[in-house]
């Protein structure tokens, strides 16, 4: 069984590392490097990986804000970590020494935010934040980039690509509490005093409306892409 799950993630990762530039591309400059995870390779809007936390967690911007600032945290630290040790790992048994790494840095991430953030917070997490585990976007990153690369650029790679998930997740968590509450970080977003009430669209706080806005911010996206590549 357990060797199932690591083929498939092996597999999963493989897939992904498709998306990703190739490794014969000239050298980016350390600008490049963290800029290419928020825009040109976003997890979110580019990849389409880390989707699970981006449907689960964006009722509310404050629960997206605390697990973009999760996510950044684990990415930046495990990256760092492989990168350290990949002259060390043997290349048979990669998958599960990352996945060790990685879940040595949530359990940690787990408890700090148990500790100092609002129990309503971490109710809203629930069972997402122990599952950046298997975040793909972080396997990703692990296998396609900090297994290959110096620690320098791992660094950047990671804090780069955390940004650019973590500004995703807000993004659709700020649309779907906007429209499907009326309100932005707990507060209303409307003038008391505008002689018109907005009823705001329940339906985009639900499980239908996270893959309604996530769909239209993807298609958005990826017009915008289309539109700057035409010569």
């Amino acid at each position: 069984m357990g060797f199932a799950i690591v083929s498939g993630f092996e597999i999963l990762l493989r897939l992904c590392a498709l998306n990703a530039s190739p490794q014969t591309m000239p050298e980016r400059s350390h600008f490049q490097e963290f800029s290419k995870g928020i825009v040109s390779q976003n997890a979110v809007f580019v990849l389409v990986v880390g989707i699970c936390p981006t449907l689960a967690v964006t009722t509310g911007l404050k629960s997206a804000v605390a697990m973009g600032v999760g996510v950044i945290a684990v990415l930046t630290c495990s990256n760092v970590i492989i990168s350290l040790l990949r002259n060390v790992i043997p290349r048979e048994v990669r998958i599960p020494c990352f996945i060790v790494v990685i879940a040595s840095f949530v359990t940690m991430i787990e408890i700090t935010f148990k500790a100092y953030l609002p129990p309503g917070i971490n109710a809203a997490l629930g069972i997402f934040l122990p599952l950046i585990v298997v975040n793909c976007s972080i396997l990703h990153r692990a296998e396609s980039f900090a297994y290959k690369n110096d620690v320098g650029r791992s660094l950047l790679d990671g804090l780069g690509t955390g940004v650019g998930f973590a500004l995703a997740i807000c993004l659709v968590a700020t649309v779907r509490e906007a429209l499907g509450n009326g309100t932005v970080w707990g507060y209303s977003w409307l003038p008391t005093s505008w002689p018109v009430e907005y009823v705001p669209a329940s339906i985009l706080i639900q499980a239908p409306g996270a893959f309604l806005v996530l769909g239209l911010l993807l298609a958005g996206f990826n017009w915008l892409r289309r539109t700057r590549e035409r010569p």
